[in-house]
């Protein structure tokens, strides 16, 4: 009989840091993924994000998130992608980690883009979820960039890039919010420059991920 992981095997994608469980949102977890993002997850006028999707109306909150989570997963092809990964901290939902890719096959690049709820922030969850992701992308598909970008006031950001061992790659004036200029600071990290965490990253349904997407050859797990 056919799963719902044979027609997404990204849905069985576990990384597993010694806080952590990051795996694809399935649509059972997207009503905690709206709850915890309308918790709230930077200030007021504050708009960390190059799609200001925070400021959606209330009522409209919830189903555009569901919308571009739907997306992502069908717009998702072996050329371009984007793994959506939830965040679990015991069993609470508490942000989203995203790891993409273009043309990676050829560019070996993948980027990274993520949010935690307000009431978690400071606790070296950041960090330790995008330390995951990257160590994921160079260790088990063979990734040999990892790009980020964030507004140049945004120091939690940068900060979190800076321990990781991140390089800045140029400054860019892009428009965010219509009628108004953001400073974004351009990020590059490598496997020679990445500071490794002291933990090791378990994964589960890294070949099966890792096929769907069009990448090989990888680790089994």
């Amino acid at each position: 009989m056919t799963t719902l992981v044979d027609l997404w095997p990204p849905f069985e994608l576990r990384l597993e840091t010694p806080r952590l469980i990051l795996r694809a949102i399935r649509d059972d977890d997207i009503p905690a993924a709206v709850e915890a993002a309308r918790s709230g997850i930077h200030p007021v006028g504050q708009m960390p994000f190059s799609h200001p999707w925070t400021e959606a109306p209330a009522e409209e909150f919830p189903t555009n998130t569901a919308r571009h989570i739907w997306r992502t997963r069908a717009e998702a092809t072996k050329g371009k992608w984007s793994l959506q990964l939830g965040v679990w901290h015991g069993n609470d939902f508490i942000g989203c980690q995203d790891l993409g890719a273009s043309d990676f096959e050829n560019l070996k690049t993948v980027t990274t883009g993520s949010w935690l709820r307000q009431s978690v922030q400071g606790q070296g969850f950041g960090k330790e979820m995008r330390a995951a992701v990257v160590s994921y992308a160079f260790d088990w598909l063979n990734a040999e960039i990892a790009e980020s970008e964030a507004a140049v006031w945004n120091g939690t950001s940068l900060g979190v890039s800076k321990s990781l061992g991140y390089e800045t790659n140029g400054l860019f004036r892009q428009a965010w919010k219509p009628g108004e200029m953001t400073e974004v600071q351009y990020l590059r990290l490598t496997p020679d420059t990445f500071k490794r965490p002291d933990w090791v990253l378990k994964v589960e349904g890294n070949r099966a991920t890792a096929v769907h997407l069009g990448i090989g050859p990888t680790r089994s797990a």
